[in-house]
């Protein structure tokens, strides 16, 4: 459904880069916002938003979509579905495909199936080639060819003169390195939080330590080379102290953290009788460290917060917990996860959580959005703070539904998502 002019009439407008949260009317006129504020119907398609969150359209800064290679999992186009349907607008494509994205002809390819696809997608290169991590990626073609940061996220950068490396090359084009941080020398094979839980259970951990040990070195070597590192998906509370600590001292750095991080702690797993879908790379862990993580993105000393959507079949996740691989769907969960958990309960305001979701994502990257400034792209989610819901397999746009939250009430709902002035999701 496309319309050249539409008000979305009576919503609580909220545009942190604005300083507004009011309810007053949004006008789009084609593929940019309009105004924010007046009467007028006259002309327009009318919504009506009366008690709904009118935002900039959400931005996820680390997504999983498998296109090339596991097209079985997730694709480009089923990919963006679901993050319409999560209310994102703008989505950054991580590069372990098969083959990864790790030379600009790959990622002519993903931004070539991107153009069909409902919400704007942009690459996100490996770091090194293979991502082997034994030697730099083409970095300056791979950025004239569309990516927009780099990542061996799925792995870590184990080379620390490599890091070095590509963070002196960066410098010149103010592009951040997304670090995935594990010491696999501590992590070892692992499957879930190093803790009594791992214990009671029989399964092997993965300390908090591997994490934060390695957060420790990049952090010390972005202090000596001034370059811009960003955190995917902390877990551990040690790892936002060492981030706040570094921040103190200027050094160039960001950080993310997942909604089921947030919510979830490694009793989970019990709870949920060794269910595979609780099994995530870095693992969910302590209550303590979920109580931190919640207090470090309410306080900002955690910038975003990123899906981490790493879709799976059902027949690679149908295994015993040891050999089931990581990883679990977020993009259609993330708001009513995040909503029912800490901003219905006012631990985070809406304000908060649009700044988190929206417009941090879009500054670390250097891309369009977070914003409903008038000229600025029309790209907007609005969300029903209200909406109670349950989590249903059949509900899914990703081609996969390896999700715990299957079958849980969740209380926060997008009902309306709009990309570039056309809507790409309404529940109206």
């Amino acid at each position: 459904m496309a319309t050249s002019k539409i008000m979305i009439k009576g919503g609580r407008v909220v545009d942190p880069t604005q300083g507004i949260d009011r309810v007053t009317n949004l006008y789009i006129s084609g593929k940019k916002v309009e105004k924010i504020g007046g009467k007028t119907s006259k002309g327009y398609k009318v919504i009506e938003a009366d008690g709904l969150y009118v935002m900039p359209g959400l931005v996820d800064m680390h997504t999983h979509l498998r296109e090339p290679g596991r097209e079985d999992k997730e694709t480009v186009i089923s990919g963006a579905n679901a993050a319409v349907a999560g209310g994102f607008t703008s989505i950054a494509c991580m590069a372990n495909t098969q083959p990864p994205i790790d030379n600009a002809e790959v990622v002519k390819y993903v931004i070539e199936k991107a153009g069909k696809a409902a919400c704007h997608v942009y690459p996100v290169a490996a770091v090194s080639k293979g991502m082997e991590g034994n030697e730099l990626t083409e970095m300056g073609d791979i950025l004239k060819a569309g990516a927009v940061a780099f990542s061996d996220d799925g792995v870590p950068v184990k080379n620390g003169e490599l890091l070095r490396n590509a963070l002196e090359y960066l410098k010149m084009f103010g592009v951040p390195v997304l670090l995935h941080e594990e010491d696999m020398s501590l992590s070892h094979d692992g499957v879930m939080n190093e803790g009594p839980v791992a214990t009671l259970l029989g399964l092997t951990g993965i300390p908090s330590v591997s994490e934060t040990s390695m957060i420790a070195r990049d952090l010390v070597i972005a202090e000596y080379i001034g370059g811009k590192v960003h955190f995917c998906h902390l877990s551990a509370a040690d790892s936002a102290r060492l981030v706040k600590d570094a921040r103190a001292r200027g050094v160039k750095v960001t950080c993310e953290v997942t909604p089921h991080h947030l919510v979830l702690s490694d009793d989970i797993v019990k709870e949920m009788e060794y269910d595979t879908n609780t099994k995530v790379n870095p693992p969910v862990r302590s209550r303590d460290d979920r109580k931190a993580l919640q207090k470090a993105l309410i306080s900002g000393t955690i910038d975003c917060i990123a899906t981490d959507h790493a879709p799976h079949a059902p027949e690679d996740k149908d295994k015993e917990y040891n050999y089931a691989p990581f990883g679990m769907t977020g993009l259609e969960t993330a708001v009513g996860v995040v909503f029912t958990e800490l901003v219905n309960p006012k631990k985070l305001t809406v304000k908060e959580f649009v700044t988190r979701a929206s417009v941090n994502p879009a500054k670390i990257l250097q891309i369009p959005g977070g914003t409903l400034k008038p000229g600025s792209a029309a790209d907007v989610t609005v969300i029903d703070p209200g909406k109670e819901w349950v989590v249903k397999t059949a509900a899914f746009k990703s081609k996969s539904n390896n999700s715990p939250f299957i079958g849980n009430k969740l209380k926060g709902k997008v009902i309306l998502t709009i990309v570039d002035g056309f809507v790409k999701y309404s529940e109206l």
